[in-house]
């Protein structure tokens, strides 16, 4: 009788694991995109609270963005919340309307790589970004820690 609890507990591990596998990892999935999209949101409505609660504020901090303008790029959450201050001080707040297509996120333990292709419209503007973060997980938390974005231009 031993015997057979033991196999029964053991099938159940092995049947049931694998499904709080992938609860798990959706959960994971569903807070990077969360995250993500808060931080946008924030960036695009100059709210800088809620912007640099999505950052992990650490000297691997890494933030950079190309266009046909050049590249501009900051190394470490100093520069980034120093350069960031300065643009959220003169920055109008945008009404515009974000969507994101989600091309990959990889999850490696407490990091995670996100790629996605980000549509912003705001009326007059129409602006297209290829763009990729990298995350931790930080006491339970998803932050970014990079952000790379490059303006597609509608050149063809």
């Amino acid at each position: 009788m031993k015997f057979f609890k033991n196999y029964i507990l053991i099938l159940n591990l092995t049947c049931v694991s694998p499904i709080l596998v992938a609860q798990t990892a959706q959960a994971d999935v569903d807070a990077i995109k969360r995250v993500v999209e808060k931080e946008s949101t924030a960036y695009f409505n100059v709210d800088f609270k809620t912007w640099a609660e999505c950052w992990v504020q650490a000297p691997h901090a890494y933030w950079s963005y190309t266009d046909t303008s050049g590249t501009r790029f900051l190394d470490g959450w100093e520069a980034v919340k120093n350069s960031m201050t300065t643009y959220f001080k003169s920055a109008k707040p945008s009404s515009g309307e974000i969507s994101n297509q989600w091309l990959e996120i990889r999850i490696y333990e407490a990091g995670a790589y996100v790629r996605f292709t980000q549509l912003a419209i705001d009326g007059t503007d129409r602006t297209e970004t290829a763009q990729i973060r990298v995350l931790e997980k930080q006491n339970g938390q998803w932050r970014i820690v990079c952000m790379q974005a490059v303006g597609r231009s509608t050149a063809r």
